[in-house]
């Protein structure tokens, strides 16, 4: 087995995360509560929003949301109600969609920033188009003023994916809160890490009420006593105990998530400021190959991880890459799912339209690799990063 000199992910915990997670055991509270509660205000008072409801991954955070808005006085979809996606994304931005009855048109990427094709976007906006989903890959926040320009007065609402965009900003305000709904992961290789986790956030507090219900088996405990979702709660804590008022599930995160999550988002802003120096030295590196494109900044990128897409004229294929990589220590992986449009699951099992071409989409899913990124220096890791390119492209 290789040496891994550049890994993909890396732990930010120090004595702090360990005395929360001390601290929860020693408290013999080990399902959602109080620290639950205290990390998603402060979540909540960190990214702008009014209100934050953490789940078990960033992967609940979407299927959260999209039970959530079938349930809303005003925004209840429809079965077979249009919601425009980007073909390059992970599965649970699809998936939940899916599961909720909503009809999914793909539309291409860019491919020089991988996320939206501002273009394919606006021409695949018609009649029947009732929410975009808008995923921030890779730490790049979308064009917002274009989108929401597109958008105009129309009945159409957008959603964000931003489970690798934690931290970047698009004019100052924070990627996951352009739209009605966002979604965020504190999964172990992401921006901040409570060992398995994610939140969603939103400004509307009925959409709130419904999310705090669908997360906890549909039931009414965890609602205020004013609440959209059934007016007033009797206070009788038996009655409320097992009154089931939404179709839901089990999405509640652990105590100690909650404990840990505390600790990381004091550690946010730090982390993302040295994300963003190593992206600077990232680019100075890459300038010297131009043979391979590398990702291009909208806003102000929280730098997830960092991509490479082979040119045409590059003279190599990405294969040929990957070993180079590899034989330095340097693990990679593609850029997300690629073109998601090709999967099985989705050729057999969910209806779905594609908008004109994926040639971008295709490219990247060929063509395509990203890198770690991390919260410290990576001036141990960038001479391998150097090597191995200069090793591939001669």
């Amino acid at each position: 087995m290789s040496t891994i000199n550049f890994p993909l992910a890396t732990s930010s915990w120090d004595e702090r995360e360990y005395a929360a997670i001390d601290r929860v055991i020693k408290s013999d509270r080990f399902s959602m509560g109080q620290e639950v509660a205290l990390f998603e205000k402060q979540f909540a008072e960190a990214m702008g929003a009014k209100y934050a409801v953490m789940v078990n991954s960033g992967s609940s955070a979407n299927l959260l949301i999209a039970a959530s808005l079938r349930y809303h006085s005003s925004y209840g979809f429809e079965d077979g109600a249009e919601v425009i996606v980007p073909a390059v994304s992970w599965s649970t931005t699809y998936f939940p969609l899916f599961q909720h009855g909503m009809r999914m048109k793909f539309v291409d990427i860019d491919r020089e920033t991988l996320n939206y094709d501002l273009t394919a976007l606006a021409e695949a906006i018609g009649p029947n188009t009732r929410a975009i989903m808008v995923v921030n890959l890779l730490g790049n926040p979308n064009e917002f003023d274009a989108i929401t320009a597109m958008v105009g007065d129309r009945d159409i609402m957008i959603i964000e994916d931003n489970c690798e965009s934690l931290g970047a900003t698009y004019k100052g305000k924070q990627a996951g809160t352009f739209g009605v709904a966002g979604s965020y992961s504190s999964f172990f290789s992401h921006h901040i890490a409570t060992m398995e986790g994610g939140l969603a956030v939103t400004d509307d507090e009925e959409l709130f009420h419904i999310m705090l219900a669908v997360r906890a088996h549909g039931w009414t405990r965890n609602l205020p006593k004013e609440n959209l979702v059934t007016g007033t709660k009797s206070d009788d804590p038996f009655e409320e105990s097992f009154k089931f008022v939404l179709p839901g599930y089990n999405l509640r995160p652990l105590e100690m998530s909650g404990a840990l999550g505390q600790e990381q988002i004091a550690k946010l802003p730090m982390i993302v400021e040295e994300r963003r120096k190593n992206a600077d030295l990232y680019r100075e590196i890459m300038a010297d190959f131009p043979q391979i494109a590398i990702q291009k900044e909208i806003g102000e990128s929280s730098w997830f991880g960092f991509s490479m897409v082979v040119s045409e004229t590059a003279g190599i294929d990405r294969a040929a890459l990957i070993g180079s990589l590899g034989a330095n220590g340097i693990e990679c992986r593609p850029v997300v799912a690629g073109n998601f449009a090709k999967n099985e699951a989705v050729k057999r099992y969910i209806p779905h339209d594609i908008h004109g071409t994926l040639d971008n989409a295709d490219y990247i899913d060929r063509n395509g690799l990203f890198i770690g990124n991390h919260h410290y220096p990576l001036i141990q890791q960038f001479p391998y990063l150097r090597k191995a390119l200069k090793e591939a492209l001669g």
